[in-house]
Parts: C-alpha cells; structure tokens; sequence
C-alpha cells in the first residue's frame, strides 16, 4: 500500500484522536468524498497531505489494530 501524497487544498473537517494531548504532535484524519481518508501533520496544516482509498485506509487501520507496526 503506498498513500497518494497531494498538497493541502479544499478544506476538510480534521479530526484528531481523543487519546492526542494538546503538545501538537497529532495526526489528524479527515473523511474524504467516496469514503477515503487524508492524513496530515497537525503541527503543518497546510503542508502535504497523504490520501487513502476507503479500502487502503481500512487495510491500514486492521494492520495497526493487529500490532503490525508496533516497535519492539
């Protein structure tokens, strides 16, 4: 799975985790049309935003839940 990479441009609605703290280190998450998703470096608004297909981003979001990415 490789993510698009774009530029910020039409406003989104970002959301950020309930678990983020206010230090400004979030990635915020953003639903796009069709059901895709965008990510992007809170601390950066208006920097590069990387965009998922709605099933890249679930593939992704199983992959975490399963502990794939987890650094021991």
């Amino acid at each position: 799975m490789k993510p698009n990479i774009h530029p910020a441009s039409a406003p989104l609605e970002w959301v950020k985790s309930s678990y983020s703290g206010n230090n400004g280190n979030c990635v915020e998450v953003a639903v796009l049309p069709g059901g895709g998703r965008a990510l992007h470096d809170s601390k950066n608004p208006s920097g590069p935003v990387l965009t998922f297909s709605a099933d890249e981003f679930s593939a992704f979001m199983a992959s975490a839940r399963a502990g794939e990415f987890d650094q021991t």
